[in-house]
């Protein structure tokens, strides 16, 4: 059992992790970032098909250009953090299964089928995107996820090709205390969840 991990990592990944709105005048070194990937790129996937994309919007620049499209309650906060993620995800992600999944030819089974070509990029791309979470805390760092943004606009603005479309945002960067809305309950075990 010595392989899990102890309450101060469960704390840091789970009981007293928050969600941050505020954040302190700190930058993320473009090392940290490296890291990051190379740490989120390790939880799986179907078939490992890694649809997920991250475009790591920092400058003041790529920040002006993002604005617009975030909800007006969103936009300060995003501007304020030092990087905000697009969580996106690439449509046409099983092209590269016959590199990512030389086991099996996984390719036909979501080139022939859009639906569920669809379906596994949303679902595994948001798994991805919970792993940058996940990864991100296991770092020092935190985090703000969120929805509250429009994603046609976000995608003309920084996907116009159309090979990416986004998925959700979050902040990252060094939250400043105080700034977390009060916890809100979670459901109990028997409320949320069936033993069968």
């Amino acid at each position: 059992m010595s392989n899990i991990l102890d309450d101060a990592g469960l704390d840091l990944l789970f009981r007293n992790a928050r969600t941050f709105n505020g954040w302190q005048d700190r930058k993320v070194e473009p090392e940290l970032l490296h890291r990051l990937y190379d740490l989120l790129k390790w939880g799986p996937t179907s078939f490992n098909c890694q649809p997920a994309r991250f475009v790591f919007v920092q400058s003041p620049e790529a920040k002006a250009r993002l604005k617009p499209h975030l909800m007006a309650s969103n936009q300060e906060k995003t501007m304020k953090a030092p990087v905000c993620v697009i969580v996106a995800y690439d449509p046409k992600f099983y092209d590269y299964l016959p590199e990512m999944y030389p086991a099996v030819d996984a390719r036909p089974f979501f080139a022939d089928n859009a639906a569920l070509a669809d379906a596994t990029a949303k679902r595994n791309g948001t798994l991805q995107g919970g792993y940058l979470i996940m990864a991100a805390r296991a770092l020092g760092l935190d985090c703000g996820p969120m929805s509250g943004f429009n994603p046609d606009g976000v995608d003309k603005e920084f996907f116009p090709d159309g090979q990416w479309k986004s998925n959700f945002l979050c902040a990252i960067g060094y939250g400043e205390p105080g700034s977390p809305y009060p916890r809100s309950p979670r459901f109990e075990f028997d409320r949320a969840c069936k033993v069968l």
